[in-house]
């Protein structure tokens, strides 16, 4: 018997399409846990930086990307039918859309990041903000009076704070080079969705033909009998 090479391929970009999914679900579980747990210098600028990514709705896309890969199994297992592989790729195309949503979300807070930076700034205890300090190699925010810095060991005296810079410049660089790799991850994904909606469609123009092919067959052999 032939090897259905349509066929193969679609089952490689499915496999491919539930790792994904495997992939989202692990690091937003992974990071929602690792942001609960007591800041270090090692994880201080990583973890607060993971709190600016949308975590429920990359849980929310994990999910759905499943509930997809199951609808795909009885398209695999039954090798004529088109309806669960249409139901499939209908599926797989919210998945896309639902990822390339998050991927723009996190695309567009890099577009304010200055202003996000400050809000989560702002929004930590001093012990946060020395450590931050501390990692980035500044004093306060902006400069060193606005926001006031922490005393620390980078910043002990008000003249030693003035000479160095704001975190604002670091943070923000670091965030940008960060976010920059979480969004183009992504993406990526995305790509994996439209290969599977491609390989989706010849999949079902395989079939449409096989039947045809099928119904010709059967009636000629009708009109012979």
């Amino acid at each position: 018997m032939a090897r259905d090479n349509i066929l193969l391929g679609y089952v490689i970009m499915d496999i491919l399409f539930v790792v994904s999914g495997g992939l989202l679900i692990i690091f937003a579980l992974t990071t929602q846990a690792e942001t609960r747990e007591v800041f270090t210098k090692a994880t201080v600028v990583r973890d607060l930086l993971l709190m600016m990514c949308p975590l429920n709705a990359a849980i929310g896309n994990a999910v759905l990307v499943f509930l997809t890969f199951l609808i795909s199994v009885p398209a695999m297992v039954m090798p004529m039918t088109r309806g669960w592989l249409k139901f499939h790729g209908y599926m797989t195309v919210i998945c896309a859309i639902f990822t390339l949503a998050i991927g723009l979300d996190i695309w567009f807070e890099t577009l304010k990041t200055r202003k996000n930076l400050s809000d989560i700034w702002v929004s930590q205890p001093a012990a946060t903000q020395s450590l931050l300090q501390q990692v980035l190699n500044c004093c306060g925010y902006a400069n060193s009076t606005s926001p006031p810095f922490v005393v620390d060991t980078t910043c002990p005296n008000a003249l030693v704070a003035a000479a160095q810079v704001g975190c604002v410049t670091p943070f923000s660089k670091e965030a940008n080079n960060f976010l920059d790799l979480v969004f183009t991850g992504a993406f990526g994904i995305v790509g994996i969705d439209v290969a599977l909606i491609l390989a989706t469609a010849m999949l079902l123009k395989d079939r449409k033909e096989k039947e045809r092919y099928r119904f010709i067959d059967e009636k000629n052999g009708q009109g012979a009998f």
